[in-house]
């Protein structure tokens, strides 16, 4: 698993992930970005017309409120070619699309004065923060499997919309310690 690898080559294994590590961590960093493209914590976005719009020739008056379906367009083969729903973590890798809103075709987060695109955003930049290190510590101290007679393909992957998005059938994993240190 590259992401165990990079976690092995960087943090060891003995002992835990912290948060100094993460920005060694360019393979973990695109992981986080594949997943929350493919399940984004907020599947529909609001927001305000700022001045009168046209867009696919509907007229869009200024103060009009607008649904974005960010699930649809985070899976639109149009913008993530015909393999927009692959677990392909290599298409984050380098400068590319970045969660920050400047990239219309991921806004994991939303967009727009509300969704404070800047670079110092404290609540977009601890929500990657914490799901990072999540992830981080959940690669790094276990081994990860499917049950017993469980194959890769019997995996229900659809969500389940409202709010958030949330798994239609709970995902189950057995988790076998990794890490060598007597931390767990």
């Amino acid at each position: 698993m590259l992401a165990q690898d990079e976690l092995a080559g960087v943090v060891g294994l003995h002992r835990r992930v912290n948060e100094g590590d993460l920005g060694n961590l360019p393979h973990l960093r695109c992981i986080t970005k594949l997943v929350l493209r493919l399940h984004p914590p907020l599947p529909l976005l609001l927001q305000e017309s700022l001045r009168d719009c046209t867009i696919g020739g509907y007229t869009v008056p200024r103060g009009s409120r607008v649904w974005i379906n960010n699930w649809a367009m985070c899976r639109d083969t149009a913008l993530w070619r015909a393999d927009a729903a692959a677990f392909r973590p290599s298409r984050f890798a380098g400068e590319g699309v970045d969660f920050r809103g400047a990239d219309f075709q991921y806004l994991p987060f939303g967009s727009g004065r509300r969704a404070c695109p800047r670079r110092s955003c404290p609540g977009m930049q601890l929500g990657m923060f914490a799901v990072e290190l999540a992830l981080a510590e959940l690669l790094h101290c276990f081994d990860w499997s499917l049950p017993a007679g469980t194959g890769p393909n019997e995996i229900d992957m659809d969500d389940v919309f409202g709010l958030t998005a949330l798994k239609a059938q709970r995902l189950c994993a057995v988790p076998s310690p990794w890490l060598s240190c007597p931390l767990l």
